[in-house]
C-alpha cells in the first residue's frame, strides 16, 4: 500500500494561517492526502481566535500543536505550500518534495481593535484561505478522477 502524499503547510510562526490551512486542506481533501502544517519561527501555540473562527465552520483544530518544519526534514513531503512570504523565503528543500506553492495571506495575528473587530479580520481571512485551499482540494480530486 502506498502512503498518501503530504501536503506540508509553512508559516513563519505556525499559530494562525497555516493552521487555518491545514485545517480547511484535510476537510476539503477528504483523506486523499496528508496535510501538517509548520512554522519557521514557531510561537509554540495556536491562537485562540483561529480555533474559534475554524469552530464556526465545523472544523476542530483545537488539538493542532505548534511545530518547526525542521519536524518534517525527514519526511517524503510531496508538496510545500507557504501561506506567508517570510515562510516562503526560509522554506527549505525537503527530500522528494516535487511541489511547492506559494500563496500568501495577511496575518490576522496582527489585528488591532475591537474583540469583534479581530475576530472579523480572523473570519476574513479563514474565509480567503477556504476559497483557495478548497478549489486545490478540488483540482487534487479532478487529478485523480475523484470528482
Amino acid at each position: 500500500m502506498t502512503a498518501k502524499p503530504l501536503v506540508l503547510v509553512l508559516c513563519t510562526g505556525n499559530s494562525c494561517r497555516s493552521h487555518l490551512a491545514e485545517g480547511i486542506l484535510r476537510q476539503a481533501s477528504a483523506g486523499l492526502i496528508e496535510v501538517s502544517s509548520a512554522g519557521s519561527k514557531p510561537v509554540g501555540f495556536v491562537h485562540p481566535q483561529a480555533i474559534t473562527v475554524m469552530k464556526e465552520i465545523g472544523i476542530d483544530i483545537s488539538g493542532h500543536r505548534s511545530k518547526h518544519l525542521n519536524e518534517f526534514l525527514n519526511s517524503p513531503v510531496d508538496t510545500v505550500i507557504t501561506v506567508c512570504g517570510n515562510a516562503d523565503q526560509a522554506c527549505p528543500t525537503f527530500p522528494g518534495q516535487m511541489n511547492r506553492h506559494h500563496w500568501g495571506f495577511d496575518d490576522p495575528a496582527h489585528a488591532v481593535g475591537s474583540e469583534e473587530s479581530v475576530l472579523n479580520e480572523f473570519r476574513r481571512v479563514r474565509d480567503q484561505i477556504r476559497l483557495v485551499f478548497e478549489a486545490y482540494a478540488a483540482g487534487l480530486k479532478h487529478n485523480f478522477n475523484l470528482g
